[in-house]
């Protein structure tokens, strides 16, 4: 029997299982329904491919700070950071370096994350891509000397034995540009002498060097108020410090009132003026803007106190000096952490954060197109109605025409073929009174078609009077 029906009405095995499992209206409903939202589906995996292009990927759980020599003030700062971040869930490794330029020479060849650097140490020219997280706290300079009467510029220590600081050193650094500037080189009368901290100090006292630069971690308050206190060594004062900080943008100017370093013998006894680099906190620009501000926020619980030489909340500062301040950080601290980084977890807001920058753009591109969902359904299915009455309008104007009896079954025929494509249409249960509608409309145009055509008397002949 199977054999007898034709292959091509034979129903598919996947046709009878769907014509099975669903029932035709719902199957025709579906079908719909995918053809209609299927653009909204691409356009929105559109943008949201568009938008995952910009989308940083999670921050790692890893960073590296070089931190300078163990026990000085830079490496301390790296420890309190690392410390901070655990609690967040990241590890910051500490390496210990011989200083700054070592700092910044293994943050250029990208052996570490993040570096904390003196500003004025960087050569001139490109800076790479590293940027600025901000100035953390000031390095301040200090200058000690022998004479019998205070000097006033330091160009007076001219072909005297100075001490600035090992090679590599911010000291160092910072004392050559001091000294190349009052035209005193390595190259003239002045002796330069590569000692630092407790070395250089030691050095002054036994005559062996006039006068020695120290900076941070080598000239702390217990230091300096130690060499106050020495006959004959005297502390300089930067008369000068507004016209140095002009020339070099790196330095600031600090002025420390009578008694700072010793109350009770009024030391120094006069105010007086230093010069002070800062303490920059570099990254690269590929730093992920969460653990930005979560190092940010680390600087500000580390450095955010007062001290003898800053007052509160002056520090961590955006302070452009060799680099500039990445963008990340600007934002930071100009509105603080977003709301998610404020109220979250550091892992949830990170993922919140990665989903909105995807989820949103979608979001204002898919939800207005939803609305328009139902009437694009309704369009489509309506179209195919349109298209029928196209065709019934069409075949109605050829019947106006003067038709011999073989073209007018013809057009019966063409008529037949409409009808047989509008009972074959797919359409849902909702849309059936419009195709009930039309096959009227279609039964109106075959009765026209089949009417037999009026003789010219009898359409020119008046209608009697049923008066008469």
């Amino acid at each position: 029997m199977e054999a007898d029906i034709p292959a091509a009405k034979r129903a598919s095995p996947r046709k009878a299982f769907l014509s099975r499992l669903l029932p035709q209206n719902l199957r025709v409903f579906l079908w719909d329904f995918a053809h209609s939202v299927g653009p909204v589906i691409v356009i929105g995996a559109i943008v949201i491919f568009a938008a995952l292009h910009f989308v940083r990927p999670a921050p790692p759980k890893t960073l590296t700070i070089a931190a300078g020599v163990p026990g000085s003030r830079f490496n301390l700062a790296a420890q309190q950071y690392q410390k901070i971040l655990k609690r967040n869930g990241i590890t910051l490794n500490v390496v210990s370096t011989e200083g700054s330029l070592d700092n910044l020479n293994r943050l250029s060849t990208g052996r570490v994350d993040i570096a904390l650097v003196q500003s004025g140490v960087a050569p001139p020219g490109d800076t790479g891509d590293l940027i600025s997280l901000g100035s953390v706290f000031y390095v301040p300079l200090t200058v000690f000397y022998r004479s019998p009467t205070p000097i006033e510029r330091l160009s007076q220590l001219r072909g005297q034995r100075i001490a600035i600081g090992s090679p590599g050193s911010g000291t160092r650094a910072v004392a050559l540009a001091l000294l190349k500037a009052n035209e005193i080189d390595e190259h003239g009368p002045t002796q330069l002498v590569d000692l630092e901290g407790e070395a250089a100090r030691t050095a002054l006292l036994e005559r062996r060097v006039d006068a020695l630069f120290l900076t941070g971690d080598s000239a702390p308050p217990e230091t300096i108020r130690e060499m106050l206190h020495t006959a004959g060594v005297r502390m300089f004062d930067f008369a000068q410090a507004d016209a140095y900080v002009r020339r070099f943008h790196y330095l600031s100017k600090l002025e420390l009132p009578p008694g700072s370093f010793d109350l009770g013998e009024n030391l120094p006894p006069t105010a007086i003026n230093m010069l002070a680099p800062t303490a920059d906190l570099l990254a690269h620009s590929s730093l992920h803007p969460a653990l930005s501000d979560l190092l940010i926020e680390a600087a500000t619980e580390v450095h955010g106190g007062a001290t003898l030489l800053q007052n509160a909340g002056q520090f961590p500062a955006p302070l452009v000096h060799d680099y500039p301040i990445s963008t990340d950080a600007a934002r930071y601290y100009k509105s603080g952490k977003s709301f998610a980084y404020r109220y979250l977890p550091f892992w949830l807001a990170s993922l919140l954060d990665r989903a909105v920058v995807v989820l949103l753009p979608a979001l204002i591109v898919i939800v207005p197109l939803l609305r328009y969902l139902p009437a694009l359904y309704n369009w489509r299915i309506k179209s195919r109605i349109d298209h029928r009455y196209r065709q019934l309008m069409a075949l109605e104007r050829q019947s106006l025409e003067d038709l011999t009896p073989e073209h007018r079954a013809l057009l019966v025929t063409r008529l037949a073929q409409i009808e047989k494509s509008v009972i074959s249409l797919k359409m849902p249960g909702s849309h059936a009174e419009q195709l009930y509608v039309l096959r009227q409309h279609m039964q109106f145009v075959r009765e026209n078609l089949t009417r037999p055509p009026l003789k010219l008397d009898e359409a020119e002949a008046p209608a009697e009077d049923p008066a008469e």
